[in-house]
Formats: structure tokens, sequence, C-alpha cells
């Protein structure tokens, strides 16, 4: 996850394009692997862990008629929450983040392992995938910071 996390900073640098993460389910570990390493603060601006609906509403301006109307995981929510800490940082990429962990809080229509993602560019669109993960807690929320790292490779303007 390491190199992972280094292809993702070398690429954010080499463009001159630093990162905030706003995260749920994961707790802060989006910006506590980048953080790991040695000169991330020329590529890292803030991270948002926002894991109670009040914090999403507080510190990220999410909309709390949306989160009562689709949920905390759910696309709309992560959209807001990737497209405002843009907003509220010095950062031109944010990744973002929802979901269920486990091993409760799941629901027939979203089960444990349920996660959203959001990635936010300045001046393109906002793009969100949900994803069913399996294993236990810490091996979803693990998954989860391995699929937002890529999603940051995968969704940089070509």
């Amino acid at each position: 996850m390491q190199s992972l996390a280094k292809k993702v900073g070398d690429e954010l640098q080499s463009r001159g394009l630093t990162l905030a993460t706003a995260e749920s389910c994961t707790g802060g570990g989006i910006a506590q692997l980048v953080t790991s390493l040695a000169g991330s603060s020329a590529w890292f601006d803030c991270g948002f862990v926002t894991y109670s609906n009040s914090a999403k509403h507080k510190m990220l301006n999410v909309n709390l008629a949306v989160i009562e109307q689709h949920g905390a995981v759910s696309e709309p929510v992560v959209m807001q929450m990737a497209e405002n800490a843009v907003l509220l940082s010095d950062a031109d990429v944010a990744v973002a983040v929802s979901g269920i962990a486990g091993p409760g809080g799941g629901t027939p229509e979203k089960p444990v392992g349920t996660i959203w993602l959001a990635w936010a560019i300045k001046g393109h669109p906002t793009v969100a995938c949900r994803s069913l993960l399996q294993g236990e807690r810490n091996e979803i929320r693990q998954q989860c910071v391995q699929r937002a790292l890529q999603g940051i490779l995968e969704n940089l303007p070509k």
C-alpha cells in the first residue's frame, strides 16, 4: 500500500496538485497512509474525518436533508463530501469515502462491506462509485484505502 501511496504522491507532485481526504469508515486511514511518506507535505493538504452525520454536516457542509433522504453511505453524500473537501481546503483533488465496515450496521439494501467513494478534481466532474467489499472490519477498511488511492490515479485527467 505504501508503494501505491507513493505513486499517488509522485503523480500529484509532478502535476503540481495537492490532495485532501474526506473520510468516514476509514477513520483517517487514507490520510495516515499518505502522511507516513516523507515529503508528503509537498502534495497533501489536509484530511477531514467525519464519522458522524453531524460531523459530515458541520465540517464538510453536507446537506442534512441529503443524508436523511439517501443515508450517509450513498452517492450524493460522498459526492458532497469530496466536492466540499476541495472547496474548504487548499487542495486541488479530494477523495471521499463512506461505508459500512461492520461487523454490524448493515441492512439488506446496504450490507456490511458496502462503500461509496468519490473523487473531486478542480475543473472536472466529480466521479463516484459503489463497491461491495468482503472481509472483516479491518480488511474492508484497508480495501477502502486501496480503492481510494487507485481511484485518484484513475481519475486524474490524462
